[in-house]
């Protein structure tokens, strides 16, 4: 039965926002490859143009994707002086190029970067194998919760975005979503994972909602961010709504950390309730509590190192530069930092009595309907 219903609710989930298609856009000219260097030259200088000394690196590599795999190409590496940007390459590194096609079937290949696919995916594979051999059962499940996570966000909520939907309602259900399978998943459907998902899906509104409110009187634009500003050249031609997407990126920011305090409370109240089940609620709600309140610490030093440390370089230049205190806290970058920090930390505060208190309302419902199944 349970099997059944979490099946239904996983499929629902998925086909309603399966109405979700793909607008066909041009492919552009320029194609990106992967390749291994297997001649590198030395840096010589090509030069000044405008007053920027400019060098090059004769490079043979091979493509090693796509159209062209194994294709060898001998290609001028143009460097600038802004040594921070220059990719100086040895041979046997691996690298993606860039490839745009001439009409005339010759191709302009040049570097673009360094490859780090394969790095990443090796530390994706460590960090799943230790979840499974550690978890087990459960690790096995979380490893599913999180690919239902990834398939969420990037096959339904970003295509969304894209084709123009408004980010709020469509995070909102999302998340709302992610919680439901995420808790039935790992918890399985039974009054704890009830209690979790209310709690942090309470918790996550309250810290959005409140978000959107100061962000609008606060007259935050949105566009705090380079990646922001860029959207407003996407081929796609779309008219975002900035603020809506600030308030989409502190609900899913909050997620995460206000779903883990939310199943440690209601978990932990089944816990106490199954160690001593003449407990009253009152003392089922103190227990709950008692533990949120343990929890509260590190969770909300949790999103303010998160958010802090992503924000280190900019904070060393204000410190360099002895910015003042007040031109800091009025910066949009900074009020958006902060509110987005201060935000999630109040919903993850108030989830723990709203989780505290719908799981001691749950068990004591059980237990009240235990006991007249025990008398009949």
């Amino acid at each position: 039965m349970k099997k059944t219903l979490y099946l239904t609710v996983l499929l629902i989930f998925i086909l309603s926002f399966n109405i979700v298609y793909s607008e066909s856009y041009e492919e552009p000219e320029i194609h990106m490859e992967t390749g291994v260097v297997i001649e590198a030259g030395k840096v010589q200088d090509e030069g000044e143009v405008e007053g920027y000394s400019l060098q090059y690196q004769d490079v043979k590599l091979k493509i090693t994707s796509g159209k062209y795999k194994n294709k060898v190409v001998d290609i001028e590496n143009h460097l600038s002086d802004n040594t921070f940007y220059n990719i100086i390459v040895k041979k046997g590194d691996k690298v993606v190029v860039s490839i745009e096609e001439s009409g005339d079937e010759h191709l302009n290949v040049s570097i673009a970067d360094y490859s780090r696919q394969n790095h990443i995916f090796y530390l994706a594979i460590i960090f799943i194998a230790l979840i499974i051999i550690i978890g087990r059962k459960k690790g096995l499940k979380a490893v599913l919760s999180l690919g239902i996570t990834m398939f969420a966000i990037l096959k339904i909520l970003l295509p969304m975005m894209l084709k123009g939907k408004n980010p709020i309602p469509i995070t909102i259900i999302i998340s709302i979503g992610i919680t439901l399978i995420t808790m039935f998943i790992i918890s399985g459907i039974n009054n704890k994972s009830i209690a979790a998902i209310l709690g942090t899906s309470g918790g996550v509104l309250i810290a959005g909602l409140i978000a959107y409110y100061v962000g609008n009187k606060a007259k935050l634009t949105g566009l705090s961010s380079e990646e922001a500003m860029m959207l407003t050249y996407i081929p796609q031609k779309v008219n975002f709504n900035f603020n809506s997407l600030l308030f989409s990126g502190i609900i899913l920011g909050s997620l995460g950390a206000v779903m883990d305090v939310g199943i440690s409370i209601s978990s932990s109240m089944e816990e106490v309730y199954n160690a001593n089940k003449d407990l009253t609620r009152k003392e089922l709600f103190s227990a709950g509590m008692n533990v949120g309140k343990d929890v509260m610490g590190t969770m909300t030093n949790t999103l303010i190192l998160a958010y802090t440390g992503s924000s280190i370089p900019l904070l060393l230049l204000f410190m360099a530069h002895e910015t003042s205190i007040i031109k800091i806290l009025n910066l949009d970058i900074i009020a958006t930092e902060v509110i987005r920090s201060i935000a999630g930390s109040i919903g993850l505060v108030l989830t723990i009595p709203l989780t505290a208190f719908i799981s001691s309302l749950l068990i004591s419902r059980y237990k009240d309907k235990e006991k007249t199944n025990n008398t009949i």
